[in-house]
């Protein structure tokens, strides 16, 4: 699962577990094909991390305030507050998911999922000029210095909130320092953009196959954490992008799933229980 950021207990401060606050996260599996098969990117995030230190993930991170903007609906295609929130069963704010997936994307791998108001078509970043213009406004964004919003309107865009698919959702742990109600999506990378980690919060990226990133994975090679080999496993299925996006949109309304933590007689984590396993409930 991509950590966001946000605050909490360092790594060593006592803390209680129950109140931790659960803040809310938005994650994108980004997708393409290569001539194999489907593909999908992922991110290392940096060592020096406060929660999932070195771990594999995908691009996201905490929806912020800015995300839940009322402006926002104005640049959004497809999709209204109000259909949102009824897909995320939530009373409103559903769209700020959308928009923070699209934001972090851009922040951590440098893709922006936007369209062309004009022609409708998807940003292309195909020549130096662009290219430049578009990474200074990455960095701008990430430091909060300029808006999604304003950055649209600079440009004359619209985010592509009715290509971005809802697939599942995920909340941290009790007994974790960092907590995260996160909903994940599917979208398609776009064309002559080429994502790229940004050497702060993720130090290395890659595109791989779904079944590739999981044998890895068992093999000791990429360190992910349950969310993410489920989303690996979701796609394993699917032979294209197309395959992989006709899938998301098939999910309808995804269960909430929360792991829950076994911890032995000194209080350290000694395992993570899903859902339906054994001595899942005795953990309640």
């Amino acid at each position: 699962m991509s950590t966001p950021r946000s605050s909490g207990p360092g790594k060593d401060e006592p803390f209680d577990p129950h109140k931790v606050p659960i803040s809310p996260a938005a994650t994108v599996l980004l997708v393409r094909d290569d001539e194999s098969g489907l593909d999908v990117f992922m991110l290392r995030r940096t060592l020096s991390a406060a929660f999932a230190s070195g771990m594999y993930v995908f691009p996201g991170g905490r929806v912020d305030d800015a995300d839940s903007h009322e402006e926002l609906g104005e640049i959004c295609d497809g999709l209204t507050d109000e259909h949102a929130s009824s897909l995320l069963q939530i009373p409103r704010n559903g769209l700020s998911f959308w928009v923070a997936a699209i934001r972090e994307c851009f922040e951590e791998a440098g893709v922006l999922l936007a369209r062309h108001a004009e022609t409708g078509e998807v940003v292309r970043f195909d020549t130096p000029e662009v290219i430049e213009r578009f990474e200074e406004a990455r960095h701008l964004v990430h430091e909060g210095e300029l808006s999604l919003t304003e950055l649209c309107r600079r440009e004359n865009l619209r985010l592509t909130t009715d290509a971005i698919h809802y697939v599942s959702h995920w909340i941290t742990p009790a007994g974790e320092r960092r907590r995260f109600d996160t909903r994940f999506f599917v979208a398609r990378a776009p064309q002559a953009q080429e994502p790229l980690h940004d050497d702060g919060e993720t130090i290395e990226s890659l595109w791989v196959k779904p079944h590739e990133a999981l044998s890895r994975f068992a093999s000791g090679d990429l360190q992910m954490l349950p969310p993410t080999i489920s989303s690996l496993e979701f796609l394993l299925d699917c032979t294209t992008a197309d395959d992989a996006l006709d899938a998301a949109r098939k999910v309808g309304v995804p269960p909430v799933i929360e792991p829950r933590l076994r911890l032995n007689s000194d209080g350290k984590v000694i395992a993570v229980v899903m859902p339906g396993e054994s001595g899942y409930d005795e953990l309640g």
